[in-house]
C-alpha cells in the first residue's frame, strides 16, 4: 500500500515539475478523448434519428406498374415519369380499376389499400408562377393519412390543401387562390386553399410538403383518367406481415407476365443504417490513430505519469453530456493509448543508473 502511495506522489510530483507539458499533453488527450465520444454520438444520433423517420414508413408498400428496366417515380409525383429504358408490360404506365381491386383484395385482412394519383404542373400563385405536384386522393383516404395544421380538410372539387414548404414559397394562407395548368398549353383551374397540411418530410408513398392535394374528382376533372391511378400505396397493420403481403401481390398480379412493382422501406432503412454504422466506425479509427499520434509524442515520460495524465484528460470530458456508451469508451481509449505508449519508457527509465537519472532530471 505504501509502495503504491509512493509511486503515485511520485508521479504527482513529475506532473509539477514539468507542469506546462503535462498541461499540454494532457490537452491532446481531451482533444482526442472528445473528438472519439463526439464522433461516436454523432454516428449514433444521426442512424436513430434516420431510423426513427424512416420506421414511420416501414409499413408501406408502395406499387407502381412494371416498367421493364426503369421504375415508377414513387411518392415525389411527376405522373407517369419514367426512369430508365426496356419495355413495359403496362404501355399507359397505369394501374388499372381491376388491379387496384385485386391488390384491395389481398390487403383486406392485413391493412389498407388506396389509390394515388400524381401530376406535375405549372401553377400561378398572384404574380408568381411555379410548378408543383398536383395529387388527387379519397377524401376520406385524405382524412386518415394526412394532417391539417391549420384550417380544414378540402370537402369539394375546387378546394384543397397544400403542403408547409410550398405554402412558405408562394405565401400561401387559407383562402389564398391558386391557378392550375399552363394557360399557354390549355385552359387553367382555380383551386382555394382551404387548410394547410403539418410538415411530414420526403416518404416512399407521398411527398406532401411541395404539393397541393385534392379530392380525386378535382384530378380527374382536370387530367382525365377515370378508373386509372399512377400508384396504389398499401398500409400493413403488423410489420411482420410486410414479406407476406409484398409476396401475395407479386404472386397474384405477376402471375403471367410483370405487371407491376412493390417497393417496401425495409431494405431503404437496412442499407442506411448500414452505411452510418460503417462511417461512423471508419471515422473513429482515423480519430483514435490522431489520438495515438498526439500521445506518442509524449513517450518520454513513465508509466505512472501517463497513468496520471491519462486520468485527468479523460475525466475531463466525463462531465459532459452525452452517450453513456461512448463517453466510457472513449475514456478507455484515451487512458489505455496513455499506459500503452508509456511502457517502454517506463521500462527504459527502470534501467537506468540512479546517478545517472539525476543527472539527467
Amino acid at each position: 500500500m505504501i509502495g503504491k502511495d509512493i509511486i503515485f506522489a511520485l508521479s504527482m510530483r513529475s506532473v509539477r515539475l514539468h507542469f506546462l507539458r503535462s498541461v499540454l499533453a494532457a490537452l491532446g488527450i481531451v482533444i482526442g478523448v472528445v473528438a472519439i465520444a463526439s464522433i461516436g454520438m454523432m454516428g449514433a444520433n444521426m442512424t436513430l434519428s434516420v431510423t426513427e423517420q424512416l420506421s414511420d414508413m416501414a409499413n408501406k408498400l408502395t406499387v407502381t406498374p412494371y416498367t421493364g428496366g426503369g421504375m415508377m417515380m414513387g411518392g415525389g409525383g411527376g405522373g407517369r415519369v419514367v426512369i430508365g429504358g426496356g419495355s413495359s408490360s403496362n404501355d399507359d404506365n397505369v394501374l388499372t380499376e381491376k388491379q387496384f381491386r385485386d391488390i384491395e383484395r389481398i390487403v383486406a385482412k392485413y391493412g389498407t389499400a388506396y389509390t394515388v394519383r400524381s401530376e406535375s404542373d405549372e401553377i400561378e400563385v398572384g404574380s408568381e408562377t411555379g410548378r408543383a405536384t398536383i395529387y388527387g386522393l379519397d377524401p376520406d383516404i385524405i382524412r386518415e393519412i394526412l394532417t391539417v395544421e391549420e384550417g380544414e380538410y378540402p370537402k369539394s372539387t375546387t378546394s384543397v390543401v397544400v403542403g408547409p414548404t410550398l405554402a412558405e414559397r408562394l405565401d400561401l394562407k387559407i383562402g389564398s387562390k391558386i391557378k392550375i395548368g399552363d394557360p399557354d398549353e390549355g385552359s387553367t383551374t382555380t383551386v382555394r386553399v382551404v387548410g394547410i397540411l403539418e410538415e411530414r418530410g420526403m416518404s416512399m408513398d407521398l411527398n406532401t410538403d411541395m404539393a397541393i392535394i385534392g379530392t380525386d374528382k378535382l384530378f380527374t376533372g382536370i387530367y382525365g383518367g377515370e378508373g386509372e391511378y399512377d400508384q396504389v400505396n398499401v398500409v400493413v397493420n403488423d410489420l411482420n406481415d410486410i414479406d407476406t403481403v409484398k409476396t401475395a401481390i407479386e404472386d397474384e398480379l405477376n402471375r403471367k407476365e410483370d405487371e407491376v412493382t412493390v417497393q417496401d422501406s425495409s431494405r431503404i432503412m437496412e442499407t442506411i443504417t448500414s452505411t452510418l454504422s460503417t462511417m461512423t466506425t471508419f471515422v473513429m479509427a482515423i480519430a483514435i490513430g490522431i489520438v495515438g499520434a498526439v500521445i506518442g509524442a509524449i513517450a518520454s515520460l513513465i508509466i505512472g505519469y501517463v497513468v496520471v495524465l491519462g486520468m485527468v484528460g479523460t475525466t475531463e470530458y466525463f462531465f459532459a453530456a452525452g452517450s453513456l456508451i461512448y463517453v466510457p469508451m472513449a475514456m478507455a481509449v484515451g487512458a489505455g493509448i496513455c499506459i500503452v505508449t508509456g511502457v517502454y519508457p517506463a521500462w527504459q527509465a527502470s534501467n537506468l543508473d540512479p546517478i545517472d537519472a539525476l543527472r539527467a532530471e
